[in-house]
C-alpha cells in the first residue's frame, strides 16, 4: 500500500504521483498490461492546494450525446457537491491510460480526507 499525504501539495502533482504509483512504475516488475497490486491511498484530501484562480475557473465537461447536452461544472461546485476526493479521481482518471484496465486500476485508489 502507497500512501501519499496531499497536505498543501497541488491537485496536480498529487495526481500524478497518484497514477505513477497505480499504473506500478515505481515496482521492478512493471508491465503495461497488468494492474499493481499495491493499492494508493491519498491522505488529506481536504488540504489539497489549487494554484491562481483556478477554484473559480476551472470547469469540468461532459456531453450526454444529446443536442444541448453538454455539460460544465466548476471546481468549487464540484468540490461542494462531491467532495474534494472527487476532484482527485477525475484528475488521476485523466492521467490514466484509456483502456480495459483504467477502471480496474481507480478501484484501487483510495481517498480519504
Amino acid at each position: 500500500m502507497i500512501t501519499i499525504d496531499a497536505q498543501d501539495k497541488t491537485l496536480g502533482r498529487v495526481a500524478s504521483a497518484a497514477a505513477k504509483a497505480l499504473l506500478g512504475k515505481h515496482a521492478a516488475s512493471f508491465a503495461k498490461n497488468v494492474v499493481a497490486q499495491d493499492g494508493v491511498t491519498v491522505v488529506n484530501a481536504s488540504k489539497v492546494r489549487i494554484s491562481g484562480t483556478k477554484e473559480k475557473a476551472k470547469e469540468y465537461v461532459r456531453y450526454s450525446g444529446y443536442p444541448g447536452g453538454l455539460k460544465t461544472e466548476r471546481y468549487d461546485m464540484l468540490v461542494a457537491r462531491r467532495g474534494h476526493a472527487e476532484a482527485i479521481r477525475r484528475a488521476v482518471r485523466g492521467m490514466l491510460p484509456k483502456n480495459r484496465l483504467q477502471d480496474r486500476r481507480l478501484k484501487m485508489l483510495t481517498i480519504t480526507d
